[in-house]
């Protein structure tokens, strides 16, 4: 590839991260076995069933209630909230919960969290779009507000379970976990309102925030965690807000990482939030979708996700992400194939097969970066600012534009830009991996320190 020789220490992290080359495709498999690769898994199905139900499956209540196009694209902008995570994550990461504190800062966080998704979900049950779509869109924002703080308290006690050699198990287990959760909510939704109706359906979803709050009481804290030197009054909040920007903005190649974090899902978020508006317009029913999107979509990601974890294994985080990067930009196209075919249910499980698949690869190699990145004191806020910064950019457009986008162009010339937008993010880490500015950014969260156990010692 060409990458430029690494002299610093820092650089060192990255070698740490990914199990070493060479290693047999049998003890790539093993770290999949141990509790915090499992516990990443339960935490991954609670933290992908809230998006769900405002993504995809709240697109298709809202297409079958009579809503035209440009208010459903519209309904997007209620993912800003997760977008917006940055200016409350460092609440996650320093306020202490009164009596339920007790069960330790992220253990408590999960709790409150989990609860406060249950009750959005079920009163977004409770709304008919077709009485009243500011109800529905006020509803699908407190969905947003509470899943997003969730994802917060989530990623944070992922990150700081996971020892470095396991974050890019752990990112496929977590992976695993969020389309099970996202998958299972959507095609048990479609199911169950097609017999009892909508709000059933999404009170019959609302459950799936139990595994990631069992799993943290059974847990308790992540032994990784660490806490930030400890001011009084105003300078302890101030210290809170900025502390992770400061430090995170501080480091050599940070800008362009972000830039970076920006730009490279603006086609795959594109496309994604528009898709079913195509399926519907195809001709699609519920049950072909459940079948061939979510049904053949679903396995095609878990198989992704193992061929993601061999592929970080045996080639390194930066190369298997840049790998990554390509097929997400390329699968765009295969949706244009399919707006051209038209109705076809061997075209959609192929079309959902292999975007799936890519994205189950990218769903491993490219959060293992993600995770890498953060300062063990500050994993909610950075994790929270990584995260909401990967697809706020795709969603604005898909809000703002896409509808309008979709009946101007057609839905063929509209799938092939989302495959040029995803261009700049492929060439500006395939630059980045050149200067060396991918080993510069990696935070403690993804090197080895005192108190952190490695276990493949060969």
């Amino acid at each position: 590839m060409g990458l430029v020789e690494r002299e610093d220490p820092v650089a060192e992290a990255v070698d740490q991260i990914a199990p070493p080359e060479g290693r047999s495709l049998g003890r790539s498999i093993l770290p999949y076995l141990e509790k915090e690769s499992l516990a990443a898994f339960f935490l991954g199905i609670s933290s992908g069933f809230p998006f769900a139900m405002i993504a995809a499956t709240l697109t298709t209540r809202l297409a079958q209630s009579g809503i035209d196009k440009s208010t459903i694209t519209a309904f997007t902008l209620a993912f800003l909230v997760y977008n917006l995570k940055p200016l409350w994550a460092w609440v996650v990461d320093g306020v202490h919960i009164p009596i339920l504190g007790r069960l330790g800062q992220r253990v408590s966080w999960m709790v409150l969290a989990g609860t406060a998704v249950i009750a959005a979900v079920i009163n977004l049950a409770l709304v008919d779009p077709a009485q009243s779509i500011a109800a529905t869109a006020t509803a699908a924002v407190l969905v947003g507000l509470a899943g997003a703080t969730f994802d917060i308290v989530i990623d944070a006690y992922r990150i700081e379970t996971l020892q470095p050699y396991q974050l890019g198990v752990g990112s496929g287990m977590s992976q695993y976990g969020w389309r099970i959760g996202s998958a299972g909510a959507a095609s048990l939704a479609l199911v169950v309102a097609a017999r009892y109706g909508w709000s059933a359906a999404y009170i019959a979803c609302a459950g799936l925030a139990l595994p990631a709050m069992i799993t943290a009481l059974v847990l308790g804290e992540p032994k990784r965690r660490r806490v930030a030197v400890a001011r009084k009054g105003f300078a302890e909040i101030w210290a809170s807000i900025v502390g992770p920007f400061v430090e995170f903005f501080q480091r050599r190649g940070a800008l362009l990482v972000i830039l970076f974090i920006l730009l490279h899902k603006i086609g795959d978020t594109l496309g994604q939030l528009v898709l079913r508006l195509l399926l519907d317009d195809l001709g699609y029913s519920n049950d072909e979708i459940a079948l061939y999107d979510v049904g053949v979509g679903f396995w095609a990601y878990l198989v992704g996700i193992f061929v993601g974890g061999v592929l970080y294994a045996k080639m390194g985080m930066k190369r298997s992400v840049l790998l990554a990067l390509i097929l997400m930009g390329v699968s765009n196209a295969s949706y244009a194939a399919l707006a051209a075919a038209g109705h076809s249910g061997v075209g959609l499980a192929l079309t959902q097969g292999f975007e799936n698949f890519a994205s189950g690869i990218g769903g491993v190699v490219i959060v293992a970066y993600f995770s890498a990145l953060c300062d063990l004191r500050f994993t909610a806020a950075q994790y929270a600012l990584i995260s909401a910064a990967t697809s706020i950019v795709g969603r604005v457009l898909t809000g703002t534009t896409a509808g309008a986008l979709v009946e101007s162009m057609g839905y063929v010339n509209f799938y092939l830009l989302t495959t040029v937008a995803a261009l700049p993010g492929i060439l500006l880490f395939w630059w980045m991996m050149r200067a060396g500015l991918v080993d510069s950014a990696i935070g403690t969260a993804g090197s080895v320190g005192e108190g952190d156990a490695r276990a493949d010692a060969g």
